[in-house]
């Protein structure tokens, strides 16, 4: 009977070395760095610079639509200049709960823990806690949004939170299945992109229901 024989030292170490480095890569990834930059104390000035423009100018014109929502609710905010008191709360709120959703899927798909075919079972249950977030959340904000601006604006702020900490949850959980899905790298989707995508549709969402609650 054969027995499994034990790492040595050399081999150990460099099983540690691996596992460091997969770590270290999928770090950068999430926080959309290309690549590994290797040691970063003594990465030079035009390595880092390399490594991290890409996804920062790709993701400038992402948040082009975000600028573009705004400019098409300009009536609104002129008529109703508190809602903008509110904008970074909100689509901060929906950016962090994506952010987190699609942290847990990246390290779940990673592990095995999850596989492609989880994905409608997956979406189930992050709606259910999504809205159970966002009904919090809403709750914590509505009075703030009374002592503002009165019943209507703690009306919108209130299901604008429920709705926008939803849709960024439901895209922070599904990007990652979609890279998985294209053959690229799923923790790329974590981090930035999660939050440009979800900013972009809470500004829509939020100056949307704002538009209707206040008949303009």
């Amino acid at each position: 009977m054969r027995c499994n024989q034990p790492l040595g030292r050399d081999q150990a170490s460099e099983a540690l070395e691996k596992l460091r480095q997969e770590a270290t890569e999928d770090f950068h990834k999430g926080a959309s760095i290309t690549n590994h930059v290797g040691n970063l104390r003594h990465a030079t000035v035009g390595l880092l610079y390399r490594k991290r423009v890409l996804w920062l100018v790709l993701l400038v014109f992402g948040n082009l639509f975000s600028g573009a929502g705004i400019a098409a609710f300009e009536e609104t905010i002129a008529a109703h200049i508190v809602l903008v008191f509110f904008l970074p709360l909100l689509v901060d709120s929906g950016g962090n709960a994506g952010a987190q959703s699609a942290t847990l899927m990246v390290r779940a798909l990673a592990t095995g823990e999850v596989v492609m075919r989880d994905w409608m079972r997956m979406l189930g249950r992050e709606c259910a806690v999504a809205l159970a977030l966002g009904g919090t959340m809403a709750l914590a904000v509505a009075s703030l949004g009374a002592l503002r601006g009165g019943a209507d604006v703690a009306l919108i702020v209130a299901s604008s939170m429920l709705v926008i900490v939803l849709i960024g949850s439901l895209i922070g959980m599904s990007l990652p299945f979609l890279f998985t899905r294209l053959k690229l790298d799923p923790a790329t989707a974590s981090g930035p992109l999660v939050t440009s995508v979800a900013d972009a549709a809470g500004v829509l969402v939020y100056f949307g229901i704002a538009s209707q609650v206040l008949e303009i």
